[in-house]
């Protein structure tokens, strides 16, 4: 015996797959999605909390760090101020004093860029917030004014040694990270095939 088939269930069930499919295009297209999502690190030292938050770009076929030539361009060339990551700059937080790279710092919340080198990177730690980059960019005028950060204002500068990473597989996508040492913890950059360590320790 065979029984009619009912068509509306069919049809309700055809129309919201249809509008799931379109909400999940449109979510993934819209406009505030990032190419390189935030990222955060954190890490307790002692009673002090140690935060760093940064964007995370991909290496998406381009040449990272090095020094530009008449045939390479690099994205991050040696000895510019770089963001230390994509779209706003980073920025690292403490609640307590430490000392990093034997530079003592004040709890509070500071922007972190870096001069990348062939041998060491240079940090620098600044009270200016709210940076694009070294600029800042007006969301509601859609305009930038660049040149804002001002290095005269930091309140650490110091250096670091830069490793090479094997070359097996370059690290796709730019990391921050902590791990901890005998006297406190390594603030662990890498990218491509670099590395950079930054100790830091509560002081």
């Amino acid at each position: 015996m065979c029984f009619p088939i009912n068509p509306r269930p069919i049809f309700f069930f055809v129309l919201a797959l249809t509008f799931t499919c379109q909400v999940a295009a449109a979510q993934d297209l819209h406009a505030s999605r990032r190419l390189s999502p935030i990222g955060i690190a954190r890490i307790h030292l002692g009673d002090t909390y140690v935060k760093v938050t940064y964007g995370r770009p991909y290496i998406r076929s381009r040449e990272i760090f090095g020094a530009d030539t008449d045939s390479t361009t690099f994205l991050v060339p040696f000895g510019q101020i770089w963001r230390t990551g994509a779209s706003e700059a980073t920025e690292i937080t403490v609640t307590g004093p430490v000392a990093i790279a034997e530079n003592h710092l004040d709890a509070g919340t500071y922007s972190m860029y870096t001069e990348p080198g062939p041998d060491g990177w240079v940090f620098h730690l600044s009270p200016q917030l709210g940076l694009d980059g070294t600029g800042i960019f007006n969301a509601e005028t859609g305009v930038f004014t660049p040149d804002v950060y001002q290095p005269d204002n930091d309140v650490a500068v110091f250096t670091v040694p830069a490793n090479s990473l094997p070359e097996d597989e370059p690290i796709d996508q730019f990391t921050v990270s902590f791990e901890e040492t005998e006297n406190g913890v390594d603030m662990v950059l890498r990218w491509e095939w670099t590395e950079v360590r930054a100790p830091i320790r509560a002081d």
